[in-house]
């Protein structure tokens, strides 16, 4: 009944750490971030990383482990992932990866592309020519290149968009080309997709509620650490939701009131997107639509009895 690899992919508040937790505990499996802001050190609160008590009950790796300062590459997990999926099933226990990044469970079953090194020389042509003319005619350039890498790109991601340019202009091929040349690492039949799905403003209400537990639990200290070491501003840890609106309020720019509603407003923004990319990249993944975490649980076990 039980495959080898477990992967929980969910929106934020959606309740996949829960259940990955308790899935952990009821096999004996261990647990492996696939949350691409859960990696830093620096973001224990905002990132809502489990709590050293929920990480004491089963093995927990990539939580917490990486410095703000290096800003991990979809590649590099994707190294990372793998050399642990093999080291846990070498200790005959199953892997159970879970986590909102969608683009690591795409690399994990549908491979990545192995793009050339593109030259520092056009990475920077390409930043200089984003700053020139903005995000709208950079998106008209993709567009008419590659419309497929400019449709999954988010508005705002300026370092995706400028990565396609990027490889474009190094390698006349557009990435699109390159990522349907890949193969997954997992094997069919080694592993199980579950995705959460809960009802769209069940995920809201519980974003906004856990926003301002946040805050309870000291994310306003968090961000204040974080922006004092001034990183670069374009590092995946300095674009979680909240930093931007705490350290706006930290720097006297807006009050604390105003500074919790954009955060919660990005956050519904960003659930959204997830839950998008569930829809559209992970039709054929097992549906888990509860909200309560012991009603997800039934859900899990039923999917489990009919495969």
């Amino acid at each position: 009944m039980e495959p080898r690899i477990w992967l929980i992919a969910g929106p934020t508040a959606s309740g996949k750490s829960a259940l990955a937790l308790r899935l952990a505990r009821e096999i004996g499996g261990e647990i492996v971030n696939a949350d691409a802001l859960q990696l830093y050190a620096d973001l224990r609160t905002l990132s809502a990383r489990p709590s050293p008590e929920e990480e004491a009950q089963a093995p927990h790796h990539l939580f917490g482990t990486v410095d703000g300062a290096e800003g991990w590459s979809v590649g590099r997990w994707l190294r990372a992932g793998s050399e642990l999926i093999e080291a846990i099933n070498g200790r005959g226990r199953p892997a159970i990866l879970v986590g909102g990044t969608g683009l690591y469970f795409k690399a994990l079953t549908q491979g990545l592309a192995e793009v050339p090194p593109v030259p520092a020389a056009v990475r920077e042509a390409e930043e200089a020519r984003f700053e020139a003319e903005g995000e709208a005619a950079a998106r008209d350039r993709l567009r008419m290149a590659d419309p497929a890498a400019e449709a999954r790109i988010a508005p705002g991601d300026r370092l995706r968009l400028t990565r396609a340019l990027e490889v474009l202009a190094a390698t006349g091929k557009p990435l699109s080309d390159w990522q349907a040349e890949t193969q997954g690492l997992l094997a069919p039949g080694d592993w199980r997709g579950l995705a959460l799905e809960p009802p769209r403003e069940a995920v809201y209400a519980r974003c906004d509620a856990r926003l301002a537990g946040m805050l309870q639990a000291g994310a306003l200290d968090e961000v204040r650490k974080l922006t004092a070491r001034a990183l670069d501003p374009r590092l995946p840890v300095m674009k979680a939701v909240g930093v931007r609106e705490f350290a706006s309020h930290l720097a006297g720019e807006m009050p604390l009131d105003k500074a919790l509603d954009d955060a919660r407003r990005e956050t519904r923004r960003y659930a959204k997107r997830q839950l998008t990319w569930l829809r559209n990249q992970m039709a054929n993944w097992s549906r888990i639509n509860a909200v309560e975490p012991e009603a997800q649980w039934l859900q899990l076990e039923q999917t489990c009895a009919n495969p």
